[in-house]
């Protein structure tokens, strides 16, 4: 309900004229009165919006924490748009492990077990950049890791080229190669253009 509506029971047709011609004008206590009512009102209302949306918000929140023990991913890609493992998409991977938890730090920081592959990274770590690992036989996870800068990046290698293809733009054909990368399997292969390659 727009504020004009709930001070004057009607709505608004255009901001020049408040009443229509020979309506009666409220004044004194009737006027004070009828806007303490609408003010209530909207209160009432606006209560109950903030309640549902909070209803809502609190299903999607959840207090993570984590036991001395557990396994955890560790999230390697930052926010979208910035190219992290040389690759900006599907190809580049967005959490690894699983690593074991150490010890708690702080309320929201956890130290974790990671491999000598990776010593020149801090092992203690944000809630945020952590996500559960929950166990299953029929997971097969491989801890071959590629070599990992101290930023957490690392460099692709094209291990095999499976298929080529050249598109004609305006006239003008470009060739592509469909690659395969040394640390991603067959169906992960990717488009490149072969002159990049």
């Amino acid at each position: 309900m727009a504020p004009f509506e709930a001070q004057y029971g009607k709505k608004c047709q255009t901001p020049l004229y408040w009443d229509k011609v020979g309506e009666r004008r409220i004044l004194g206590p009737e006027l004070i009165q009828t806007t303490y009512e609408k003010v209530d009102l909207i209160r009432e209302r606006i209560k109950a919006a903030q309640s549902r949306q909070k209803g809502y918000a609190d299903q999607r929140q959840k207090d993570l924490e984590f036991l001395v023990g557990d396994k955890v991913f560790l999230r390697v890609l930052p926010p979208k748009g910035v190219m992290r493992f040389s690759k900006k998409g599907k190809l580049s991977p967005r959490y690894i492990g699983p690593y074991e938890i150490l010890a708690k730090v702080g309320q929201v920081a956890y130290r974790s077990a990671l491999p000598p592959s990776l010593d020149g990274v801090h092992n203690v770590f944000h809630i945020s950049m952590l996500w559960k690992y929950v166990h299953d036989p029929s997971h097969i996870l491989s801890q071959e890791l590629p070599e990992l800068a101290a930023d957490m990046s690392y460099k692709e290698q094209p291990e095999k080229i499976l298929d080529s293809k050249v598109v004609n733009l305006r006239n003008q054909p470009i060739h592509y190669v469909k690659v395969k990368l040394c640390n991603h399997t067959k169906e992960e292969a990717s488009w490149e253009v072969e002159v990049e390659m």
